[in-house]
């Protein structure tokens, strides 16, 4: 099947070709789904759902919960934290990490986490501020000085796009109107531009897009984009003298001590020690074309996209104990700040454009922020989150609310009708929360030390 065929035949799927962003990642909405086993066709009974981790009875509705989404949805296996205050209070596994093997979901066990991964990113960019090492205004293409292809044309608009551009997504580029550079098709173009024998790299990404008019001004809309947040990741790099991996690490979450993330591979074989295995609905082919030369088909989730490529915009895995340690360690709910007060204070408040098509969580309404997606809650508290998700792969949350709650899930699978499953699943765990009027009081995380 050609890539335009497949493009086909998941535009038919969806009632329009773009509707893959609004789960959060805003990937491969030209390719379409796929995975390495098909998902259960039918919702998998309550019963027969494993759980692992220590029960906690007052917060036994988010088990219950848990389970429902996890057998309404035929997810393979989920995670599950929970925070109030700083403390972990709920830490559990639902369903298999490998349901071939029978390898249960345990609090170890770590996902892709996807588009999650931009909130990484963003922290680093603002450590590198609060380092004094840039300022927002900053103009990325210029402080990179990477070369365009040979003979192509410039837009002299791309000289102009700032730091804080990148982080609120109005860089310039309209991913329905000129598709993601991160992922096929657009990735074929790029390794035949360049003559490459392997998967593009970040920086060839990037050399690529500086040969293509932007879609509109900067900062006049908000529309999502993966793109950018690969230039942030270059970005890093370049100030700090570190791979990205490295700095991330070493200046966000070990700080953290969030040490179960890594960046994960593409590739099955390639998988991370405890890394759970992914699968796909039951309503996608089984194979779509491989990025990796040489390997005509592949499953979507070990050859359709590369991950190598999407580090700073997807890249990571983890398991959720470490996300809630990232979001409670931000503003140093838990432990030492990663931030200032200020530039927490600029990263929840700062304004975004007008939003254009898709937007991550901003889809329904406004939002603020930077790289985090920042609303009102339902019950009027201020909440600040991101979503991720893969085709063929998984989907991730994490969220931090004014009321002292924080929220992470992953899961090993991502269902056909991802804007329902997302919209119940986070829905559901929210309003579980916000209704709590007592929180237990004891610290999961101390129990892990």
């Amino acid at each position: 099947m050609t890539s335009q065929r497949l493009n086909d035949v998941v535009s038919r799927a969806f009632s329009r070709r773009t509707v893959l962003g609004a789960a959060g990642a805003g990937l491969l909405a030209s390719k379409g789904f796929g995975g390495v086993a098909n998902a259960y066709a039918q919702a998998t009974p309550v019963s027969a759902i494993p759980m692992s981790g220590e029960e906690v009875p007052e917060l036994a509705a988010f088990d219950a919960a848990m389970l429902g989404l996890v057998s309404k949805w035929g997810l393979q296996g989920a995670q599950l934290s929970v925070g109030y205050e700083g403390r972990l209070v709920l830490s559990r596994g639902y369903g298999y990490a490998d349901t071939e093997a029978e390898v249960t979901v345990q609090r170890d066990s770590r996902f892709r986490i996807a588009s999650v991964s931009k909130t990484i990113t963003t922290v680093g960019i603002l450590r590198l501020l609060d380092a004094q090492k840039l300022a927002l205004t900053d103009k990325v293409f210029p402080m990179l000085n990477l070369e365009p292809p040979a003979n192509a044309p410039t837009d002299p608009r791309l000289a102009e796009i700032t730091v804080e551009e990148l982080l609120v997504h109005s860089g310039g580029w309209d991913l329905p109107q000129s598709g993601d550079p991160q992922s096929p098709p657009l990735f074929e173009v790029i390794s035949n531009t360049f003559a490459l024998t392997a998967p593009p790299k970040p920086e060839d990404v990037i050399r690529f897009m500086l040969g293509n008019y932007l879609d509109f001004d900067p900062g006049t809309q908000s529309i999502y984009s993966n793109f950018g947040f690969n230039v942030l990741g270059r970005v890093i790099e370049h100030l700090s003298g570190q791979t990205y991996e490295a700095f991330s690490q070493e200046q966000v979450l070990a700080p953290a001590g969030a040490m179960a993330m890594q960046l994960g591979k593409t590739k099955l074989e390639d998988r991370a020690e405890k890394e759970v295995t992914y699968y796909q609905p039951s309503e996608f082919p089984a194979t779509v074309p491989s990025v990796f030369p040489g390997e005509p088909f592949a499953p979507l989730a070990y050859g359709g996209f590369f991950l190598e490529t999407m580090d700073a915009h997807g890249g990571w895995i983890s398991d959720t104990d470490d996300l809630i340690r990232f979001v409670t360690a931000i503003d140093g709910q838990r432990g030492t700040a990663l931030l200032q007060p200020a530039t927490v204070e600029q990263m929840l408040t700062a304004p975004r454009p007008k939003n254009g098509w898709y937007n991550g969580m901003a889809n329904t309404k406004e939002a603020n922020g930077l790289g985090w997606v920042v609303q009102p809650g339902p019950t009027g508290v201020t909440q600040w989150g991101h979503t991720g998700s893969l085709g063929g792969s998984n989907s991730a949350f994490v969220l931090r609310s004014d009321n002292g709650m924080s929220i992470a899930f992953a899961t090993n699978t991502l269902p056909f009708d991802f804007i329902g499953y997302f919209a119940a699943l986070i829905g559901n765990l929210t309003d579980i929360g916000y209704a709590i009027t007592s929180w237990p009081t004891h610290d999961l995380f101390e129990d892990a030390s």
